[in-house]
C-alpha cells in the first residue's frame, strides 16, 4: 500500500522529471510544440494511471526518461520527444494507433506503431521476436526515429534492470548485445553502444565487470597524473597557434577493455591502452582537414608516432558518419598513447550519430556515409522476401563489420564491408548489373567474381546479356544487398526445383506410410538442420537429400515415442510447468543432477560447463534441454532470439557427478615436464584423463588435455597446482568453437 507522504514525494519527482525534459528541448521549440509535449505527458499520465515497473517506481518515469535520454543523449526533437513519452501506450493499453494519430499527427502515429510489438502472430515465439525485429526494422523505409527512439528505451530499461529477475536480465542483456549495440554502432551513436556493451557485460560476466571496474578507480590517481604531463606540452603548443580546442583523457569502454582481454587472453593489468587522449579542435568546416593534420603535426613533434597505427577517417569517413585521426605515440615513460584528434562537429556526430549528422547537414557539403547506408537498407527493405528469421540474420551481418574503400573506373568512391568480393561491388552498382556480371578488371587486371578486394582497388564489372545468378554465388558475397539479389534472380528456377522436391517427398512419405500433413514437412526440415521447409524442398528437388535419407526420419521418430522424457518442449513453461507439478517447488528451477528423472538434459558441446558455472537451460527443437554456460558464446544468440526457451537452471551442490572440460598448457620444454603434469592430475588430485596430446617447438611446450572433473572449483584448484609445476607458464580452460 502506498502511503501519501511517498506519493508526495513521487509528485515532486515526477514535476522535477518534466521539467528537466522541457529545459534540454527548450532551445529548439517552436509554434506550439510545448503545448503538443504536454498533451502527450498528460495522456500518457493518464494511460499509465496506477501501473508500476519492477522497481516499484510509478511506470510514468519510464516513458519521461526514454523521452529525457532521446533530446539529451541523442538530440533528438519534438516528434521524438512525443513518441517517447507515447511509445508504450498503444502497447499496454486501451488506446489505438488510429487515436494517436488523431491527436499528434501521422508521423507521431507511425512511430508508435513500429515500436508497438505484433500480437497475436501465432504460437511459434521464436518467429515472433523475429517479427517484432523485422517490423522495427521496416520502419527505416520510412523514419529512422523509430529506431532511435526504441535505442533509447533499451537502454533506459537496461539501466533499470537490476530490478529484474536473473533470466529477464539474460534475455534482455542479449537481446542488446546481438542487435542493439550494433545498432547504435551503425547509426554512428557511440555512447550509447558503449554503455550498451557495458551494461551487457555487468548482467553476463559480473566478475569481470567489476574486475575491471576496481582496476580503474586503483589506477585512476596514476593515470590521471600521466595524462596531466603527457598533454602539457600539447597545450602550450596548442595556444601558441591560437587553436579554440579541448583536451581530454578518456577511458576506454569496459566492454572494449573485457575484449582486448579474451582476444590477447590476458589479465586487465596487461591492457597497455586503458584509456585515450582526444584533442577537440573548434574551426570552421572548410579549415577541418587540414587543422586535423596540423594538429597531428604538433603531437609528433613532441611524441613518435607509431606508423602502422595511423588511422585517416577525416579523409575517408566510416560508413556511420565517424570522422576522426587515430595515432598511436610514444610517451617519455615508454608507454603506447593512443591519440584521436578531430573537430566539434566530428565530435558531435562521433557520441550523437545520426541525430547529429542532421544539424550539421545543411553545412556539410560531403556526402554521408550514413545516409548511403540508410539508403541501401532502404533499398534492401523493399527488395526483401525472406522468413522473419532470416531477414533479421542478414541485416545483423551487415551492422558489425569494417569497411573496405573501392573506385570506380571514373574514380567515384564506394564503401564496402571488409570481405566483399567484385560481385559485391557489382550488386553495390545495381541489382541487374551483378545479375549479369560476368567477371571483373581490378587495376586494370582480369580478376574473377569471387576475387576479395582491397582498399584502393579500382574496379570495372564486365557484364554479359546471357549470364544467369548461381546458387555458388552465395558463398562468396559478403552483403546483404548482394545476397538478396542472387536469391531474387534463383527464385523461378527455386521455385520450380521446390515443386518437384515436394512431389518426390510425398511420394516417399506415402510408401513409408507417414501421414503428411503441414508440420511433417517442418518437422522434416528441422531434422535436416534447417529453417525453412522450401530449403529441405529444394534439396530434394536437387538430390542433395536422398529420399532414402527420409526413412532416417521416421526412425527417429519412433525412438522419441519411446522415450517419453525425449518429447519435443515447445517452449520453457512446459518445463517449468512439469517440474513444479512433480515436485511441488515454485521456483521453476531445473536443479541439474536432482531432475534428471523429470526431464532428459545435455550438456551443450560449444562451452561443456561444470558446476560452480552461471548456467542457463534452452529448450532445443529436437535434442530436449541442452545447458549452456551463461558467456558460452552463443548465449547471446539463443537468449535473444529464443526467450521463451530458456529455462532457468541451477546445480545440486551436493551431486557427485564428473563433467568433461578441456585444460590448455604452456610452458618451457623439459625433460620430465609432462610425467609431472600427468602426476599432478592423476595423483594428487585422483582426476581421470580422456585424452592428451602434446606439441613441442623451439622449446616451447603446448599439451591440451582433456580430463573429467567434479566442479568449477576443483577446476581452479587443479589449474593453480599445475602452474606450480617448474617450466608450466600459463593453464587456460579451453573454449569450444
Amino acid at each position: 500500500m502506498i502511503d501519501a507522504k511517498q506519493l508526495d514525494e513521487e509528485n515532486k519527482e515526477l514535476i522535477r522529471k518534466y521539467r528537466k525534459l522541457l529545459r534540454y528541448a527548450k532551445p529548439f521549440l517552436k509554434d506550439d510544440d510545448s503545448k503538443m509535449i504536454r498533451k502527450a505527458f498528460n495522456l500518457s499520465m493518464e494511460a499509465h494511471e496506477g501501473m508500476r515497473r519492477k522497481s516499484g517506481e510509478p511506470y510514468i518515469y519510464h516513458p519521461l526518461e526514454v523521452a529525457q535520454i532521446c533530446v539529451e543523449e541523442i538530440g533528438l526533437g519534438t516528434t521524438s520527444i512525443i513518441s517517447a513519452l507515447l511509445h508504450d501506450v498503444v502497447e499496454d493499453t486501451d488506446y489505438e494507433v488510429e487515436d494517436i494519430q488523431r491527436e499528434f499527427g501521422k508521423k507521431v502515429a507511425q512511430i508508435i506503431d513500429g515500436l508497438t510489438k505484433i500480437s497475436g502472430v501465432g504460437a511459434n515465439k521464436d518467429l515472433a521476436q523475429s517479427e517484432n525485429f523485422r517490423k522495427m526494422l521496416l520502419t527505416l523505409s520510412h523514419d529512422v526515429r523509430v529506431i532511435l527512439v526504441k535505442l533509447a528505451d533499451r537502454l533506459h530499461n537496461l539501466r533499470t534492470l537490476g530490478s529484474m529477475p536473473r533470466h529477464t536480465q539474460l534475455k534482455i542483456a542479449s537481446e542488446t548485445i546481438f542487435l542493439y549495440a550494433p545498432l547504435a554502432h551503425r547509426l554512428g551513436l557511440y555512447a550509447i553502444k558503449s554503455e550498451m556493451e557495458d551494461l551487457h557485460l555487468k548482467y553476463t560476466h559480473e566478475e569481470a565487470y567489476n574486475s575491471i571496474i576496481d582496476n580503474i578507480k586503483i589506477t585512476k590517481e596514476v593515470r590521471d597524473r600521466f595524462i596531466r604531463r603527457f598533454t602539457r606540452p600539447l597545450q602550450q603548443d596548442l595556444s601558441l597557434h591560437n587553436f579554440k580546442f579541448n583536451i581530454k583523457g578518456r577511458v576506454k569502454s569496459i566492454h572494449s577493455i573485457w575484449d582486448k582481454m579474451q582476444k590477447q587472453d590476458i589479465p586487465v593489468e596487461e591492457v597497455f591502452d586503458l584509456f585515450a587522449i582526444r584533442i577537440i579542435v573548434d574551426v570552421p568546416i572548410a579549415q577541418e582537414k587540414a587543422v586535423c593534420w596540423q594538429v597531428y603535426s604538433i603531437v609528433t613533434d613532441f611524441y613518435k608516432p607509431n606508423p602502422d597505427r595511423l588511422r585517416d577517417w577525416v579523409s575517408t569517413p566510416k560508413a556511420n558518419g565517424y570522422e576522426s585521426l587515430h595515432t598511436t605515440v610514444m610517451s617519455r615513460t615508454g608507454k603506447w598513447v593512443e591519440v584521436q584528434i578531430r573537430t566539434q562537429r566530428m565530435d558531435d556526430i562521433a557520441e550523437k550519430g545520426y541525430a547529429a549528422h542532421w544539424k550539421y547537414k545543411d553545412s556539410n557539403t560531403k556526402d554521408s556515409g550514413l545516409e548511403q547506408w540508410i539508403s541501401q537498407v532502404r533499398d534492401l527493405l523493399k527488395e526483401h522476401d525472406s522468413g522473419a528469421m532470416e531477414f533479421v540474420d542478414e541485416f545483423k551481418s551487415n551492422l558489425y563489420q569494417d569497411e573496405v574503400f573501392v573506385f570506380t573506373p571514373k574514380g567515384d568512391l564506394r564503401t564496402l564491408q571488409n570481405g566483399a568480393t567484385t560481385l559485391d561491388f557489382a550488386f553495390d552498382i545495381h541489382t541487374q548489373v551483378g545479375i549479369k556480371c560476368l567477371g571483373a578488371k581490378v587495376n586494370q587486371k582480369l580478376v574473377p567474381l569471387n576475387h576479395v578486394l582491397q582498399n584502393g582497388d579500382q574496379v570495372e564489372i564486365l557484364t554479359s546479356v546471357k549470364q544467369k545468378p548461381s546458387e555458388d554465388w552465395l558463398r562468396f558475397v559478403a552483403t546483404s544487398k548482394a545476397r538478396s539479389g542472387i536469391k531474387h534472380g534463383l527464385k523461378d528456377e527455386f521455385k520450380h526445383v521446390a515443386d518437384d522436391g515436394k512431389e518426390i517427398v510425398l511420394r516417399k512419405l506415402k510408401q513409408l506410410k507417414i501421414e503428411h500433413k503441414t508440420s511433417t514437412f517442418t518437422d522434416l526440415a528441422k531434422f535436416f538442420g534447417l529453417s525453412q521447409v522450401t530449403d529441405f524442398l529444394y534439396r530434394v528437388g536437387k538430390g542433395i537429400i536422398a529420399p532414402k535419407e527420409i526413412k532416417k526420419f521416421k526412425d527417429a521418430s519412433l525412438k522419441k515415442k519411446i522415450d517419453h522424457k525425449q518429447k519435443q518442449w515447445l517452449d520453457a513453461k512446459q518445463v517449468s510447468k512439469l517440474i513444479t507439478k512433480e515436485t511441488g517447488r515454485n521456483d521453476s528451477i531445473l536443479f541439474i543432477g536432482q531432475d534428471l528423472d523429470l526431464v532428459d538434459y545435455k550438456f551443450a558441446s560449444c562451452c561443456s560447463p561444470i558446476p560452480g558455472d552461471d548456467v542457463f537451460g534452452f529448450v532445443t527443437i529436437s535434442e530436449g534441454i541442452k545447458i549452456h554456460r551463461t558467456n558460452c558464446p552463443n548465449s547471446a544468440e539463443l537468449l535473444s532470439k529464443h526467450g521463451h526457451r530458456v529455462l532457468k537452471a541451477k546445480w545440486e551442490s551436493d551431486k557427485n557427478e564428473s563433467f568433461e572440460v578441456g585444460l590448455e598448457i604452456i610452458g618451457t620444454d623439459r625433460v620430465g615436464l609432462m610425467n609431472d603434469v600427468t602426476r599432478v592430475i592423476s595423483s594428487d588430485h585422483k582426476v581421470n584423463m580422456k585424452s592428451i596430446t602434446i606439441d613441442t617447438d623451439t622449446g616451447i611446450f603446448e599439451g591440451k588435455i582433456y580430463l573429467y572433473i567434479e566442479s568449477k572449483k576443483s577446476f581452479r584448484q587443479l589449474a593453480e597446482k599445475l602452474e606450480n609445476v617448474e617450466g608450466v607458464v600459463k593453464v587456460t580452460r579451453i573454449k569450444e568453437d
